[in-house]
């Protein structure tokens, strides 16, 4: 005789009664999203994000209200800051990758630099062409540059081969 495992009709009925309001399944669906490279990017892209443009805005509104293209000033600080915390979220949470710490960083500032200079060409056409204010500008701008560091740091900063972490 062959024992067939049993096949509830009804999963949610499987809940144990501790757990009536749903806890376990919740908590299942989270760490399901949790385990999304996708999600995890756009996480810590959100939280990278907030760090750099408080610093962009903190830059601009006090440091470099008053002068001429100060803005730019602010864009290249507030990237510096976010470089350094970026690398090291990205790393250890999106992509859980190891080895040569110097290689990512490298691929990754490069990645950087492709991203603030299409910042550092997008945001005076916003703000000197287009009228915008730069703190305007700069959140139409982090649309484009979140999705060229997305591809930029999972095909070239953090890329492996099959495999290998």
């Amino acid at each position: 005789m062959i024992a067939h495992p049993v096949r509830l009709s009804n999963p949610r009925r499987a809940a144990a009664p501790w757990d009536a309001g749903g806890v376990t399944s919740l908590r299942a669906r989270a760490l399901a999203i949790s385990r999304d490279t996708r999600i995890r990017f756009l996480a810590v892209g959100a939280t990278n994000t907030v760090i750099g443009y408080g610093v962009f805005a903190l830059l601009q509104l006090v440091a470099f209200r008053d002068v001429p293209f100060g803005y730019l000033a602010s864009l290249v600080l507030s990237y510096a800051v976010g470089i350094a915390v970026a690398f090291v979220l990205y790393r250890r949470f999106v992509w859980k990758v190891r080895g040569n710490v110097l290689v990512d960083l490298l691929r990754f500032i490069g990645v950087y630099l492709t991203a603030i200079a299409l910042n550092a060409l997008l945001l005076p056409l916003l703000v000197e062409v287009a009228g915008l204010d730069p703190l305007l500008a700069q959140l139409v701008v982090l649309v484009i540059t979140t999705l060229v560091s997305f591809f930029g740091h999972s095909r070239f900063s953090f890329a492996r081969p099959p495999g290998r972490d």
